[in-house]
């Protein structure tokens, strides 16, 4: 599984705005390309500005490509969000996903069940 990471910024009174628009279409429309597993919003305050980082979950590369296109690394931006952020990252960074929160909570619950059973 990969995971897609990049940052945008933008001014306090388009937080709002951004983040509607991300929930409502940028991000669910994501699901027409095969291998799309879901995403991640995450949102602060930085200084004069909002900061959004989103982390879009993707099966493989392939899946990634057939988002991006062949120069995968670029951006993906609505063209509506490039008229509120004041800055954003030009390029997208991809981590292979090693453990996902699913994953801890499972390993956390069989750590917990092998406590019980070795007595400790």
């Amino acid at each position: 599984m990969i995971s897609r990471i990049w940052h945008g910024w933008t001014k306090p009174e388009h937080a709002d705005e951004y983040e509607n628009m991300l929930r409502a279409d940028v991000l669910p429309g994501i699901h027409r390309i095969a291998g799309y597993q879901g995403a991640y919003l995450l949102r602060r305050r930085d200084g004069d500005e909002v900061e959004f980082v989103t982390i879009t979950v993707f099966d493989d590369m392939d899946a990634v490509r057939r988002f991006a296109g062949d120069d995968y690394t670029r951006a993906v931006i609505h063209p509506a969000a490039r008229r509120i952020l004041t800055r954003f990252d030009e390029r997208s960074a991809h981590y292979e996903t090693v453990l996902t929160a699913a994953d801890v909570r499972r390993l956390a619950a069989a750590h917990a069940h092998d406590g019980d059973a070795t007595g400790g």
